[in-house]
């Protein structure tokens, strides 16, 4: 019983901890003071009209989505040939290659977004926009690779196999009969990587340049500036973005909370 408690303590701590500072923001979001403090005396939307009206922040919004959408458009287009050779290979080099692709996620996003910076887009003289989309295109490839290498071990290979037997080509194959089984992870893990780029700042804070700058980033430059809460009105909306995306993927995978039992 003594352990039982315990563990509820810790359990609890460990929520507290991580849910706390989310509490925090979304109830500074609604304070009608000009300061940012907690809790509020009273509450008000104005921060989140100022938003609306704020043309640097819906400029980088802006960017933010069409950084996002061609990163994982390049990242798909890399990822799912991949995916599908890792996939249905047994050869020794499967496991270092999918190490490889997931480098990514392990290496810290400051040493990633300075390799880029220093070794592409410095020496091949890249534009600012055309750099970011590779380095987003980068950070977007381990989840599209592995959710995409897990949407496949689904998918027999003799149903592939059943249609080359019966005189399809492996790409019409790969067309007509995987392709259309494995959607629902290539759009989950479109989504996945969506998030990861919209709300990436270490990667995206060495290659964003004049004129050009993501969400993330405008938040925080604002902060350097002013102590307002309409940062945590951004923040709001963002983790409302992203618990539709988020419920989004788990309907697209057909997880149970979607699932009639």
């Amino acid at each position: 019983m003594k352990n039982k408690h315990l563990l509820i303590l810790s359990l609890s701590l460990v929520y507290l901890f991580l849910i706390g500072p989310l509490v925090i923001i979304v109830f500074s979001a609604f304070n009608d003071s000009e300061f940012l403090d907690f809790p509020p005396q009273t509450y008000s939307l104005r921060w989140f009209h100022r938003i609306f009206e704020s043309e640097m922040f819906i400029s980088a919004f802006q960017n933010s989505l069409l950084l996002s959408f061609f990163g994982a458009l390049g990242a798909l287009l890399i990822g799912l040939p991949a995916a599908y050779s890792l996939s249905r290979t047994n050869s020794k080099w499967r496991q270092p290659a999918l190490s490889l692709f997931l480098s990514p996620v392990i290496i810290p996003g400051v040493v990633l977004g300075f390799a880029v910076l220093k070794h592409i887009v410095i020496p091949l003289e890249i534009e600012t926009w055309t750099g970011l989309a590779i380095a987003h295109a980068l950070i977007m490839l381990p989840y599209i690779i592995r959710v995409i290498v897990s949407s496949l071990s689904n998918v027999p290979v003799e149903i592939e196999e059943a249609a080359v037997s019966l005189g399809s080509t492996r790409m019409h194959a790969f067309l007509v009969v995987v392709l259309p089984n494995i959607q629902s992870g290539i759009l989950a893990a479109c989504l996945l990587a969506f998030i990861t780029s919209l709300n990436d700042v270490p990667v995206t804070i060495f290659l964003t340049g004049p004129g050009v700058t993501t969400l993330p980033i405008q938040m925080l430059s604002y902060v350097e500036y002013y102590f307002d809460p309409t940062v945590s009105a951004i923040s709001v909306l963002l983790m409302f973005l992203t618990i539709i995306l988020m419920f989004l993927i788990e309907a697209t995978m057909g997880l149970s909370f979607f699932t009639k039992k």
